[in-house]
């Protein structure tokens, strides 16, 4: 136990900060309006258009406790459990104590963590799917272990379609290192994603997990799709954008907004020929979609990670703590609930955890920082475990940018790869633990 003792005086503080998350929002934050579309899932799952039902069949599970107190309680549990999860690797790999538990600090400490815990919506659940499939694989690859990482990315994926990158990655990680593991991987991962796609067909004839990804791929070329240079088909035509380039909305207004030409489109047509017109974009205008990416990427060099100081203090900021509640006119967390759910705000634990997220958090750059830094190291010192999910933390950054747009949220799950890469990098070269002989 003394082995352990930094680890321990370190978790100790991180689990003040979710008591005081706990006592000072109760009973959960919410994401408008996506929260609300979870938990209305959670009471009728059926597979729907933009997203999974895998994160609505987590609050379906946790609904006999008619609590949405219990479900931030869990999914703090199970960012707390996964900081522990990365410490015992990093050890069993042969990091020193007070290195891994260094190593492990985002997790304990990062304040954007703690508040996607504390909120109800997806991403704290997917954080802790994918990085433990990670963990899984780098403990040691065996056709058990690559099963159950199959298994935990495929939840994953259900839970947000982006798992689905780290999928691929994964199993071309085991082609590489440990192709006895390959073949159990896909077949765990295959078996979920293809049963939900068979229950999404049964109910809206569409064979897949959502019925968006054109419409998403569309949002992303409203940044710079110019019809003069496309020429669209005539019925593709509608979904051109009325705006000059440079005083277009940010992509959640082409999603959401009823003034979004998508919703001049049948609802029945609409996810093909979003994604037609998305295609025929990125054909004509490649170069146009790449600077629309890099323009984005700008994002990911700001020291905060909100646009400004001052949007702490508007009600309608997700991503900060709030000065104020904000009624709940949705019938959805009341159904979940058993009852109105009134959420409140208690001081003075409101209070301190507002002044601690004005500085507790990894700022992004420092984060690219140190996964290219890791990427080097790996490379340098043959840690090929390292890579593994160096590579994954790349991926949940760069595919949103093509396939959506910018969004802080997307990099939070990255940070605990990044920590486990670099953990692993400044080991000693030679065979990684991980992989079996």
């Amino acid at each position: 136990m003394s082995r352990h003792i930094p680890f321990l005086v370190a978790l100790v503080p991180a689990i003040a900060l979710r008591g005081l998350a706990i006592h000072g929002y109760p009973p959960a934050l919410f994401f408008w309006a996506d929260s609300f579309t979870y938990l209305r899932s959670a009471a009728e799952p059926v597979p729907g258009t933009f997203r999974p039902l895998g994160y609505s069949l987590f609050l379906a599970a946790l609904s006999p406790g008619q609590s949405l107190a219990l479900v931030t309680a869990v999914q703090h549990l199970l960012g707390l459990g996964l900081a522990v999860a990365a410490y015992a690797l990093l050890r069993r790999h042969g990091l020193p104590g007070w290195g891994a538990t260094l190593a492990v600090t985002p997790l304990l400490y990062d304040e954007f963590l703690i508040l996607l815990e504390h909120m109800i919506m997806a991403d704290a659940l997917f954080t802790v799917l994918a990085t433990g499939a990670i963990l899984v694989l780098l403990r040691r690859i065996t056709p058990a272990s690559g099963a159950c990482a199959g298994l935990l990315l495929a939840l994953a994926t259900l839970t947000r379609t982006i798992g689905a990158v780290v999928l691929l990655l994964t199993a071309a990680y085991l082609l590489w290192r440990g192709r006895h593991a390959v073949i159990p991987h896909l077949l765990a991962a295959a078996a979920p994603l293809i049963a939900y796609a068979c229950w999404m067909a049964a109910t809206s004839g569409t064979f897949g997990l959502t019925k968006s990804e054109g419409i998403f791929l569309w949002s992303r070329t409203m940044s710079f799709a110019d019809c003069s240079v496309i020429k669209p088909e005539p019925r593709l035509v509608v979904l051109c954008p009325g705006q000059p380039v440079g005083e277009r909305p940010a992509a959640p207004f082409w999603l959401w907004q009823p003034a979004s030409p998508l919703y001049k489109v049948p609802g029945a047509d609409r996810n093909a020929l979003a994604g037609q017109f998305a295609r025929t974009a990125l054909a004509a205008q490649p170069g146009a979609y790449l600077a629309a990416v890099g323009k984005d990427m700008r994002w990911l060099l700001r020291w905060e990670r909100t646009t400004d100081r001052s949007v702490a203090v508007r009600k309608t900021n997700p991503y900060w703590f709030p000065f104020e509640p904000r009624p709940l006119k949705d019938s959805a967390a009341a159904a979940y609930e058993g009852e109105p759910v009134k959420p409140r705000i208690a001081e003075p634990y409101a209070g301190l955890l507002r002044v601690y997220q004005r500085f507790g958090y990894l700022p992004i750059p420092l984060l690219l920082a140190l996964l290219a830094g890791t990427l080097a190291t790996a490379l340098i010192r043959r840690r090929h475990d390292a890579l593994l999910p160096a590579l994954a933390a790349t991926a949940l950054i760069l595919a949103p940018l093509f396939t959506a747009g910018f969004d802080v949220r997307y990099v939070v799950p990255a940070i605990p790869l990044v920590c486990v890469a670099a953990g692993l990098a400044v080991l000693r070269g030679g065979q990684p633990l991980g992989v079996a002989a």
